[in-house]
């Protein structure tokens, strides 16, 4: 692995000065959070829902945000008949054990094979292999929105498979034990290793995301989990596979180097330290002139442009129907939603 974080002396200056924003992120951010309870509630339950429509739409998914979420409310898992909906409550099961209990959960080999596992539990094609390493020679494959897939190149042979894997996770442990390489480094460089040996026969772009947040969550960059980093990666997702082929057009070589990966991941964590930080800023202002409650109402609209009282109802149980009426004819009469429709129709909007 050393060899391939052997850098020019240009590449090191961009990513350390990449490194330096993203960590004065991380200082600034854990002051923020002791302060915000329910707001960051309410964040996190976004992000998750952005997460799993974005991560299961890279790999080919076609379910919309909007779809992952009433799926997850009306959920009867017996009823998952397609491969999409199968795959976004696979994925839904497995981010919240890593969300809840990330400083439970080790990266050893048994993990990762039950986190694989509950990933595809729900998908009737995978039972086979499920939790266990790939059997037959695969390879990594684009999918794009038109249908069309390109081939990106070749992975580890399923019989290398084992001692790779047991090589990449003893790599890992040692380097987080004693911190002589930095923490995003060393995620990242875990995450392109991990897809270059592409170890199970399906799943290995979902699972390298998932574990992506269990690595960044332990090393204290726990600010992901309140905005999507899968939803940043389906937006840039022709960089994302650009950046992997670049270092592993020459897997095995000695010249196989991951800087443009590196870089490309560090961009992607800086776009998600902004995102959170404009959302915070415009959470900010609204502060002073509206109460705890209020806040979470406009906040919650704002993040799906729009919704009506039943929906607000379900999800803030902690208030009654009348009290978010309230507080939504006060956001209309202030000028921060607009309302449309009559009687059961009736829908507050998010104002640009």
């Amino acid at each position: 692995m050393k060899i391939k974080l052997d850098f020019n002396s240009t590449v090191y200056q961009q990513i350390s000065q990449q490194l330096s924003i993203i960590d004065t992120f991380k200082g600034k951010w854990k002051a923020i959070e002791g302060q915000q309870g329910k707001y960051l509630k309410e964040l996190r339950k976004i992000a998750t829902i952005e997460s799993i429509g974005s991560s299961t739409r890279i790999e080919g998914a076609t379910l919309t945000d909007e779809e992952v979420e009433k799926l997850l409310k009306s959920v009867k898992i017996a009823k998952l008949q397609s491969r999409d909906e199968q795959e976004v409550v696979g994925y839904y099961e497995a981010l919240e054990i890593i969300l809840d209990s990330f400083a439970d959960i080790d990266l050893e080999e048994r993990y990762i094979h039950q986190m694989h596992g509950i990933l595809l539990k729900h998908s009737h094609k995978d039972q086979a292999h499920k939790g266990k390493y790939k059997n037959l020679s695969n390879q990594v494959v684009a999918n794009y929105p038109d249908g069309t897939q390109q081939t990106i190149f070749r992975t580890t042979e399923p019989h290398l498979t084992p001692n790779e894997m047991q090589g990449l996770i003893a790599w890992t442990n040692e380097r987080m034990e004693k911190k002589d390489l930095h923490p995003l480094m060393i995620t990242a460089a875990f995450v392109y290793e991990f897809l270059s040996i592409h170890p199970y026969q399906d799943g290995n772009g979902r699972l390298s995301r998932l574990l992506t947040s269990l690595l960044l969550m332990k090393q204290e960059y726990r600010f992901i989990r309140y905005v999507s980093f899968e939803n940043v990666i389906e937006t840039k997702k022709e960089g994302y596979y650009r950046a992997l082929m670049e270092g592993q057009k020459n897997r095995g070589k000695e010249n196989e180097r991951i800087d443009s990966w590196i870089l490309f991941f560090l961009e992607c964590l800086i776009i998600l330290t902004q995102r959170l930080d404009a959302k915070y800023e415009t959470y900010s202002k609204l502060k002073t002139a509206l109460n705890d409650r209020q806040q979470v109402v406009l906040a919650y609209i704002k993040e799906r442009k729009n919704a009506q009282v039943g929906e607000l109802e379900s999800q803030l149980k902690e208030y009654s129907r009348n009290t978010l009426k309230k507080d939504l004819a006060y956001l209309v009469k202030e000028g921060m939603l607009l309302k449309t429709g009559e009687g059961r129709g009736v829908r507050y909007h998010a104002k640009e």
